[in-house]
């Protein structure tokens, strides 16, 4: 990975939205909503006023307008704060 966030940021890969609903109805890219769901690809050292909680490899939700998109060779990653997330899933 040639991205190292800084501080308290994470990169967080998103996890691919939904093609189709239970019924087999195929979603337009337009209609499809942004995923809230994703898995932590890196993260930083932290603050002084603030520990890493996360870790590489934990999927995690977070808030609809957290972060900041970036691509890098044509895939999509979110660079957010620790504080974006809003829980660990298991």
């Amino acid at each position: 990975m040639n991205i190292r966030p800084l501080a308290d940021r994470v990169l967080v890969k998103p996890v691919e939205a939904e093609e189709k609903t239970a019924s087999g109805i195929i979603i337009p890219d337009s209609a499809k909503e942004k995923p809230l769901k994703g898995k932590v690809l890196a993260i930083g050292n932290g603050t002084k006023d603030e520990e890493m909680v996360v870790k590489e490899g934990d999927t995690v939700l977070y808030g609809k307008y957290a972060g900041t998109e970036i691509e890098l060779d044509d895939v999509k990653y979110i660079i957010m704060r620790q504080s974006d997330i809003l829980a660990i899933l298991n």
